[in-house]
């Protein structure tokens, strides 16, 4: 009995065993690693600050630039008709009075015009087209900053890989050879972090910037077309 007793117990050791070398055998599963974006863009290094500097200036450009160009762009239905029957009329006072009432480009555009009434179309056509190009530089104002942090977000972190990869060299040729991958992750990183976000700025810069520069020809469409009916308008009283 004993020695049943004493087998069954050697039986079940050498099954512990077994057990055992095979879960030492297996290969221990790597522990996931996350990273926050925030931690990220703090192994960019310096060279974020700056990226990070044009991310919000060009944000900002784009969302007033929006609101200003929307609001220019924006025409009452009845407002050449108005000025129409105005200038049929011979109420001049009250065309110009339409035209301060309202905030437009066109509105200005329209009152130079208004106020010239009188001397050479020449002259009134040429003013108009002054007045029209004013209010189209006055919206295209900081559309350069935006272009420019279009183009030099990416130069900046093609900047900051080069300069993360020299660090990395440079810690390579430090460690001698004593060589540790760890050693060299804060170049690389460097290296990889500043090119996927002077990227990104720059692509979301070049998109912002396209997108106003479409809103501010839609805006000078509507000027120039808004100049000819003017124009025709003077020369109606003269054919009749």
């Amino acid at each position: 009995m004993v020695s049943g007793i004493l087998l069954q117990i050697t039986q079940q050791a050498a099954a512990l065993s077994d057990t055992l070398t095979q879960v030492a055998a297996q290969p221990a599963q790597p522990t996931e690693i996350r990273l926050s974006i925030w931690e990220l863009a703090l192994k960019g290094g310096w060279i974020m600050l700056p990226i990070a500097l044009m991310s919000v200036i060009a944000i900002y450009i784009f969302i007033e630039r929006y609101i200003v160009i929307s609001k220019a762009s924006h025409e009452e239905s009845n407002f050449m008709n108005n000025i129409r029957d105005f200038i049929h009329n011979g109420r001049i006072d009250s065309a110009l009075s339409l035209c301060k009432n309202n905030h437009t480009p066109l509105a200005r555009m329209i009152e130079k015009g208004l106020i010239r009434i009188g001397k050479p179309l020449n002259d009134i056509s040429t003013a108009i087209e002054t007045v029209g190009k004013l209010e189209v530089a006055k919206l295209e104002k900081s559309m350069a900053g935006l272009a420019t942090i279009a183009g030099a977000a990416p130069m900046l972190g093609f900047l900051g890989t080069v300069t993360g990869m020299v660090q990395a060299f440079y810690d390579m040729s430090m460690a001698g050879n004593n060589i540790d991958i760890q050693l060299l992750s804060s170049g690389i990183y460097q290296a990889m972090i500043t090119t996927v976000a002077g990227l990104i700025v720059g692509i979301l810069g070049y998109i912002c910037y396209n997108v106003l520069v479409a809103r501010v020809e839609k805006v000078v469409f509507v000027l120039e077309a808004r100049a000819t009916e003017f124009m025709d308008l003077l020369h109606e009283p003269a054919s009749n």
